[in-house]
C-alpha cells in the first residue's frame, strides 16, 4: 500500500513557490502572512492551552480545530507575536491547504514541506517552530482519526 497523496490545495502551494528566487519568495509568504485572522474568540480564547502550543515555536503560535464536512477538520491559528511573518504566513497556507482535506493526508505531509515553501535558507530556529506548527496539526487530524476508528469498533 503507497502512503497517501500530499493534499491537493498543498500540492498546488508547493508549485506555487517552486519556481521563486528567494526575493519572490518573501514577497508572497508577506502576502499570506497579511492574510492571517486570529482564532476566533468562539473556538479558542486566551489564555490558550498549552496543549495546543506548536513546540518550538518562538513566534508562540496554537493550533486548534474544529469539525468540518465530511468528518474533517478545520484548523484555526493563533500567532501571539505580532512580528511572527512566517508563523502567520504559514498558518494560513496549513488553514488553506489542509481544512477539509482527508485525515489520512494531513497526517502523513512530510515535513519537508516547512523548506519547500519557505527556501533552504530558513534558520534552524524559525524552520523547528514552522515544523511544530505542522506537528501540532498532524496530532490533531491523528487524533480525530483514531476516535473515528474507536466509533467504527464500536468503543465510542
Amino acid at each position: 500500500m503507497s502512503a497517501p497523496a500530499i493534499p491537493a490545495p498543498l500540492a498546488d502551494v508547493l508549485a506555487e513557490f517552486e519556481p521563486l528566487d528567494r526575493r519572490q519568495r518573501a514577497e508572497l509568504l508577506i502576502e499570506y502572512a497579511d492574510q492571517f485572522e486570529p482564532v476566533a474568540e468562539s473556538i479558542a480564547a486566551k489564555p490558550y492551552p498549552e496543549v495546543a502550543r506548536a513546540p518550538r515555536c518562538e513566534s508562540e503560535a496554537y493550533v486548534f480545530a474544529t469539525p468540518a464536512d465530511g468528518d474533517t477538520l478545520r484548523f484555526h491559528f493563533a500567532v501571539e507575536n505580532p512580528q511572527g511573518l512566517s508563523a502567520k504566513a504559514f498558518a494560513v497556507i496549513l488553514d488553506e491547504a489542509l481544512s477539509g482535506q482527508p485525515l489520512e493526508q494531513v497526517a502523513v505531509v512530510p515535513q519537508d514541506v516547512v523548506f519547500r515553501i519557505f527556501g533552504r535558507e530558513l534558520s534552524m530556529g524559525k524552520g523547528q517552530g514552522l515544523v511544530g506548527m505542522l506537528e501540532v496539526v498532524q496530532h490533531l487530524a491523528r487524533q480525530r482519526l483514531a476516535a473515528r476508528a474507536r466509533r467504527a469498533a464500536g468503543l465510542e
